[in-house]
């Protein structure tokens, strides 16, 4: 009876907090918010709205980029996701300073403290150097986040025209917090429709083939990394990664990580992994472009993995350091059609649309990102339902690593960011789709250290032992501060006693040693008699 108490505990306390990620706050998902477009929630820190009353933010109209996007999305006017977020909400909260979140009451990516004023560096860890303990406690963690209703976003069970004019029937649902992100992918890349059952657009998406595919991604792990730190409360929780290169198996394919192939069934997880009993969602998306339906979140079927039973010819190795080595050397970041034609593009080289080894654009083979998607033959291997597989964070960690290995190395200005004529959503001032917060995609066109974060095999030697080594025992120092406070005081009082000890030891001495002296050269006195005058009469002195 333990375990629904303490999820109801959980839940409360994050409600108390305000704690946000994405999709829609279930404070906006109301018929007054769809009605007046206004998503401007109180923090709960003094009840105002986006924490004026405390200088965090204030209520403000959102402005979106009008810079035309490419000729690959030719509509307007018909998606929900256009000029985002302008069909739901055209005023949002707009945070000052270090403050960030969808009320203002959380703070930027990095910082953290009441004030949001302490800036912190975290590391995203090898998954194979983790201990056996550490292993496990991110497994819970995935597991935990598949079993918690978020207490803060809900997702949108239909489209903005189909909940009325104003408003009137709002189509919202709730949903865990693993598959909240999920969702979010899979949102984010669906297709247009048009009107009509099975009539979609399909040359649309605001996270892959184009510029903000890096930048994007980039946001949705720190969001997701963030949801988990605050339902586990584990601040110091980072998403690890799994370095691919030159793998030539699923490394992390075991019982004791992501799960191994069953015996009974080589597309299904090992029964020996909790992953085994997981239910993906979004899957079916032929099955909601016929329906001219959104994907509502619900269970349909096992997870499903069977790597390296892909096809060859779409796949025809995995990523070698030296493949990753000739992609980071690729010095234009977008460049001609902006899309997944374009030649010696870093961007489209390292999502896998090219060869690695000259950048040029290919047709009907998978490299570099795409390649381990598609190496995985399951789940993992479809687009809007990739993020089913935890594997899915492990390999976007290394990506975004890769990522900020070009950054460091070219310490490209953003004019390099396209600015217009980029496929829709990809734009540098183009708001991220589906996130509430709003975050451009230019703004995340800059090194990871600026937003708190770093990997382990990046760090130079002198941070990689710090890391390793004392890392660990700061923690453990961190955990019983007060503890070694309250030693400290007593031990400085010890201190301070056995110094005034010894400092009057030493003056007592010093004392006795000048009345040595004195008597040592200085004025003589009489003697009296020797004991051979005993028994006189007198003590006369002999003069």
């Amino acid at each position: 009876m333990r375990g629904p108490y303490v999820c109801a505990l959980v839940l409360l306390v994050l409600q108390l907090l305000g704690f946000c990620v994405a999709q829609f706050p279930r404070l906006c998902a109301t018929s007054e918010a769809l009605r007046t477009k206004e998503c401007c929630p109180a923090w709960q820190g003094d009840g105002s709205a986006c924490g004026a009353m405390s200088g965090r933010g204030f209520c403000a109209e959102v402005e979106v980029s009008e810079e035309p996007w490419g000729p690959q999305y030719p509509h307007r006017g018909i998606d929900d996701r256009e000029r985002w977020p302008l069909a739901f909400f055209n005023r949002t909260c707009r945070c000052a300073g270090n403050y960030d979140g969808f009320n203002c009451g959380e703070c930027r990516f990095g910082y953290r403290g009441p004030g949001c004023g302490e800036f912190r560096e975290s590391v995203r860890p090898n998954i194979l150097s983790l201990s056996v303990a550490e292993q496990q406690r991110f497994i819970s963690y995935l597991n935990l986040a598949k079993n918690t209703v978020n207490p803060d976003y809900v997702i949108t069970t239909g489209t903005r025209a189909e909940m009325g004019v104003d408003g009137e029937n709002p189509m919202f649902s709730d949903i865990n917090t693993y598959d909240l992100f999920v969702w979010i992918h899979y949102y984010v890349s669906r297709d247009a429709f048009l009107g009509g059952p099975g009539n979609v657009w399909r040359d649309i998406d605001f996270a892959h083939e184009s510029a903000a595919f890096l930048p994007w991604h980039r946001v949705f792990l720190l969001l997701w990394e963030h949801e988990i730190q605050k339902i586990t409360g584990d601040f110091n929780f980072t998403i690890p990664y799994w370095d691919w290169r030159d793998a030539q198996a699923c490394d992390v394919c075991t019982d004791a990580l992501m799960g191994g192939r069953s015996s009974l069934n080589p597309n299904l997880i090992s029964p020996a992994s909790v992953f085994s009993s997981w239910k993906v969602i979004c899957t079916q998306p032929e099955e909601y472009n016929t329906q001219e339906t959104l994907c509502k979140a619900n269970g349909e079927g096992p997870l499903l993995r069977n790597p390296g039973n892909h096809d060859p010819g779409r796949v025809t190795r995995l990523p070698t350091s030296a493949d990753v080595d000739a992609v980071v050397g690729l010095t234009e970041y977008e460049t001609d059609t902006l899309d997944r034609f374009a030649n010696g593009s870093f961007r489209n080289a390292l999502e896998g649309f090219a060869n690695p080894e000259t950048g040029m654009a290919i047709t009907g083979q998978s490299t570099m990102h795409n390649s381990l998607h598609m190496f995985m033959n399951g789940s993992m291997s479809s687009v809007q339902g990739s993020a089913n597989d935890p594997i899915f964070l492990l390999h976007h960690a290394f990506i975004d690593s890769i990522f900020e290995r070009w950054l460091r190395t070219h310490t490209p200005p953003r004019t390099l960011y396209p600015r217009t004529n980029a496929p829709i959503g990809h734009n540098d001032g183009y708001y991220m789709v589906p996130f509430l917060s709003l975050y451009r995609n230019g703004d995340y066109f800059v090194t990871n250290k600026v937003l708190g974060y770093e990997y382990a095999y990046l760090m130079d030697p002198g941070q990689r032992f710090v890391q390793e080594f004392l890392t660990p025992y700061l923690q453990q120092a961190q955990n019983i501060w007060q503890w070694l406070l309250g030693a400290g005081i007593l031990g400085a009082l010890i201190a301070t006693l056995v110094a005034a000890v010894v400092v009057v030891a030493i003056r007592r001495r010093k004392r006795s040693n000048r009345r040595k002296l004195q008597s040592i050269y200085g004025e003589r006195q009489p003697l009296l008699n020797s004991s051979s005058e005993e028994g006189s009469a007198s003590y006369q002195t002999t003069m």
